[in-house]
C-alpha cells in the first residue's frame, strides 16, 4: 500500500501524535505538511522527514486563525498543486472537574478541538470537491464516546467531532471525499501524569499512526470510527436499538419507565445510515410511513 503522489496536511504534528503521524505518512510516499503553532519545532520535523527521503513542508500557524489556515493550503497548492488529505490532530487539555472549570477553559478547548477541525476542514473542502478526490481524518478519544472524568470540555469537543465526520462524510460522498475519525491512546505530553510510567512505554504514539493508512487510502471506508493503541485497532459505532412504542397517551413517560429493558435492550441495534432514519423508525412504529429525508442538497 502506497501513498505515492498524495500530498497530506496534518495539524498540531510538531510533536507527540502528529510528528509520529507525518513521519508515517512520508515513509508511505505522501508529501507532508507539517503544521504547528512553533515554526521551529515544525522546521525541525520537517528536517526530520527530509533526511529520512521524504518530501515536507513546514507552515506555522494555529488552527484556529482562518486567515492562517486558508493561507497554508494556498501554499500547498502553490507548492504541490493538490491536497489529497488533512489529518485534524492539533489539540489542547485544560482538565478540571466541570464544578472546577472556568467557562475560558471551556470554549478555549472546543475552539481547538472542533472549531480548529472545522476552519481546517473548510480550508480545504472546496479544493477536494473539485478534484474530486478527498480524505479527511477528524481526532476523537474515547473521552468524548465514553465520557472521563475531568474531561468534559475535551469529551464534549471529541464527541462532537463525531458528529461532523458523520455529516461530512454524507455530504462528501458524491465527490470521493472520505472523511473518518481516529480515536488514538497514545503517550504523548497530554497523557503525560494521566497514565502509568509502564503504560506510557506500551502506548507508543508510532503504534497509532499505522491506522491511518486504512483511513487516508484510495480504498479508504467513510464514517468509521477506528480506535487505536498499542498496536491494537477496533472500531466504535453509535447505534439505535429497536426501540419499544409507548404510544401517545398520558402515561406514555411511565410506559417508558415501566419498558426501559426493552427500550435499552441492544439485541437488534443497528448503524443508521443517516439522522433522519431515528424518526423514519419512529414513525414506523406508529404505522405510518415517512418519505427519505436526507437534508437540503449541495
Amino acid at each position: 500500500m502506497t501513498l505515492e503522489g498524495r500530498v497530506a496536511i496534518v495539524t498540531g504534528s510538531a510533536g507527540g501524535l502528529g510528528r509520529s503521524h507525518v513521519r508515517y505518512l512520508a515513509r508511505k510516499g505522501a508529501r507532508v505538511v507539517v503544521n504547528d503553532l512553533s515554526q521551529n519545532a515544525a522546521d525541525s520535523v520537517a528536517r526530520e522527514v527530509t533526511d529520512a527521503g521524504g518530501k515536507a513542508l513546514a507552515i506555522a500557524g494555529s488552527v484556529t486563525d482562518e486567515r492562517a489556515m486558508g493561507a497554508m493550503v494556498g501554499r500547498v497548492v502553490d507548492e504541490w498543486g493538490r491536497v489529497d488529505i488533512l489529518v485534524n490532530n492539533a489539540g489542547i487539555l485544560r482538565d478540571k472537574s466541570f464544578g472546577k472549570m472556568s467557562l475560558d477553559d471551556f470554549r478555549l478547548v472546543v475552539d481547538v478541538h472542533l472549531m480548529g477541525a472545522a476552519i481546517c476542514t473548510k480550508a480545504v473542502w472546496e479544493r477536494m470537491r473539485e478534484q474530486r478526490y478527498g480524505r479527511v481524518v477528524m481526532t476523537t478519544s474515547s473521552s468524548g464516546l465514553y465520557g472521563n472524568f475531568g474531561q468534559a470540555n475535551y469529551g464534549a469537543a471529541k464527541m462532537a467531532l463525531v458528529g461532523l465526520m458523520q455529516t461530512l462524510a454524507i455530504e462528501g460522498e458524491k465527490y470521493n471525499i472520505r472523511v473518518n475519525c481516529l480515536a488514538p491512546s497514545a503517550a504523548t505530553q497530554m497523557t503525560e501524569g494521566v497514565l502509568s510510567e509502564e503504560s506510557l512505554r506500551v502506548l507508543d504514539p508510532a503504534l497509532v499512526s499505522p491506522g491511518l493508512l486504512a483511513l487516508v487510502s484510495d480504498e479508504a471506508p467513510t464514517r468509521a470510527i477506528l480506535c487505536a493503541g498499542a498496536g491494537n485497532f477496533a472500531t466504535a459505532y453509535v447505534t439505535l436499538t429497536p426501540g419499544y412504542h409507548a404510544g401517545a397517551g398520558d402515561d406514555a413517560g411511565e410506559e417508558v419507565i415501566a419498558h426501559w429493558h426493552d427500550v435499552a435492550d441492544r439485541a437488534g441495534e443497528t448503524v443508521p445510515g443517516y439522522g433522519f432514519i431515528q424518526a423514519q423508525r419512529e414513525v414506523a412504529s406508529a404505522g405510518l410511513t415517512m418519505p427519505v429525508l436526507r437534508g437540503p442538497g449541495a
